[in-house]
């Protein structure tokens, strides 16, 4: 493997070279990451530099070429200050250019000490305990794999519903590895090895992936990317039930106006929908009731309320009542923080309190 060695040493002496002609200062150092850096590779192995460039000089040192006594490819991409400060937010997990890379050149060692604080920035995000916004991250990623499965779902070719499988399987990858706070150090050939390694995961998540890239038929690969989905859901709702979510405590300041919105926006809709037997009406503003709901769950300590299972297409009058017997347990939440709803006789005894009390310090008795 010296020959591989030696060749590696000229395409980074060559870097450097081309730097001190073109771009001098823009080259602040340059690392190995990637199988060279594992010690994982072999004679078609390419080299993976971080080429981390201090201004837009610095692009001209980037390159792909394809060496041909080996038939091996290489890609000289450069990158920035900006992209790595974007890593070490930790906002995916595939950072190991940024964490791993071995540094063989280093035009100054400001460079190195800048490198090394994103680095500690990047360590102290993963090993800080698992949070609500940790939590929100790997969402967003698990969001990414649910859209393309969607999209899976809604296709007919095969090509078109793999490639939507294989976009879906890996933001799915990823948005475990964030579950655990962690990142992917090797590539895609040990991706398995390191999935397999995080503790929350579906306990058969490689095979049921095997499963999708294996399906030979579009319903197949759709077969198994569902099971692969609710597997996945099922592990976040798992970890999400162990995440203590800091909520407001029920207070005036939290809740004041939302029964009084709940019944503005939609309890005569839900009554019209009755009348009229309008069932789109009814279900969408039920929609709107439980997102809602939901909304101010997130944020004070209120009951759960179950806004959808009350729906009941067949009978809408019995679906208005029981949006009702929501409301009215909605009302213990005011009770818990010591409110009333604002109820006036008819708009004469509004127009005098508001007039009054602008800010609305005072609220009559129901």
């Amino acid at each position: 493997m010296k020959y591989l060695e030696e060749r590696n040493r000229k395409i980074v002496d060559a870097i450097i070279n081309k730097a001190d002609i073109v771009c001098p200062g823009a080259l602040a150092l340059i690392g190995i990451y990637g199988s060279f850096m594992t010690g994982k590779y072999n004679e078609k192995s390419d080299l993976d530099l971080l080429i981390l460039i201090n201004d837009d000089r610095g692009w001209q040192l980037g390159c792909s070429f394809i060496q041909d006594d080996l038939q091996v490819g290489h890609d000289i991409y450069c990158t920035t200050w900006e992209q790595l400060q974007s890593d070490a937010g930790y906002e995916h997990p595939n950072i190991s250019k940024l964490m791993d890379a071995q540094i063989v050149y280093c035009a100054d060692e400001k460079y190195r000490e800048r490198l090394n604080k994103l680095r500690q920035n990047a360590k102290n995000i993963m090993t800080a305990p698992f949070s609500e916004e940790d939590y929100a991250k790997a969402e967003m990623v698990l969001k990414e794999a649910e859209h393309h499965y969607a999209m899976a779902m809604l296709s007919e070719q095969q090509s078109e519903v793999s490639g939507l499988a294989g976009g879906s399987i890996y933001y799915v990858e990823n948005a475990i590895a964030m579950l655990n706070k962690q990142y992917f150090h090797y590539g895609t050939k040990r991706a398995y090895e390191e999935l397999n390694a995080m503790q929350n995961r579906p306990d058969k998540l490689c095979a049921m992936i095997d499963d999708i890239i294996s399906a030979d038929s579009p319903a197949l690969v759709k077969e198994h990317l569902t099971l692969l989905m609710k597997e996945i859901r099922a592990v976040f709702r798992q970890v999400q039930e162990t995440i203590m979510v800091q909520k407001k405590p029920v207070t005036a300041d939290t809740l004041t106006g939302t029964y009084e919105e709940m019944y503005s926006n939609w309890r005569n809709k839900m009554y019209a929908a009755a009348e009229s037997g309008n069932r789109h009406l009814a279900f969408m503003s039920l929609v709107s009731f439980h997102a809602m709901l939901l909304d101010v769950g997130s944020e004070a300590d209120i009951d759960r309320y179950d806004a959808m299972g009350i729906y009941d297409p067949r009978d809408l009058h019995k679906t208005a009542r029981a949006y009702d017997d929501i409301l009215n347990e909605y009302l213990k939440e005011y009770q818990k923080a010591g409110i009333q709803p604002k109820h006036y006789d008819d708009i004469d005894a509004f127009v005098r309190d508001y007039e009054m009390n602008p800010q609305g310090e005072d609220q009559p008795e129901e």
